[in-house]
């Protein structure tokens, strides 16, 4: 069992940046590979990045590439998502998930966090 603790979100303007944090409980974290995903009102949860369970890869979607940067410190059971150059297509809750095993892009995580608001202004 992995209990999921998102923080970082806000309000910014474009062209700001932020850093979503997702903290996880239990001594198994590691063992898991870790997504962020975003949710935008009407439309379903979406990629955005992913990493291994050791930190070794990442993945992201096309709109992230060169603006969000995801890493993971296991010693502290923590993801992160460094979001820069921040535009307002990008406002969403942004979700973190753990699973094991299966596809990185896909939204069958095991687990979830209960989100964090990002909400960018022109």
């Amino acid at each position: 069992q992995v209990q999921l603790v998102e923080s970082g979100g806000g309000l910014v303007q474009a062209g700001g940046s932020l850093r979503l944090s997702c903290v996880g409980s239990g001594r198994t974290f590691r063992r898991y590979a870790m997504g962020w995903f975003c949710q935008a009102p009407g439309k379903e949860r979406e990629f955005v990045a992913a990493i291994s369970w050791s930190g070794d890869s990442t993945y992201y979607a096309d709109s992230a590439k060169g603006r969000f940067t995801i890493s993971r410190d296991n010693a502290k059971n923590t993801v992160y998502l460094q979001m820069n150059s921040l535009k307002p297509e990008d406002t969403a809750v942004y979700y973190c998930g753990a699973r094991f095993g299966g596809s990185y892009y896909t939204n069958d995580y095991d687990y979830w966090g209960q989100g964090t608001q990002v909400t960018v202004s022109s």
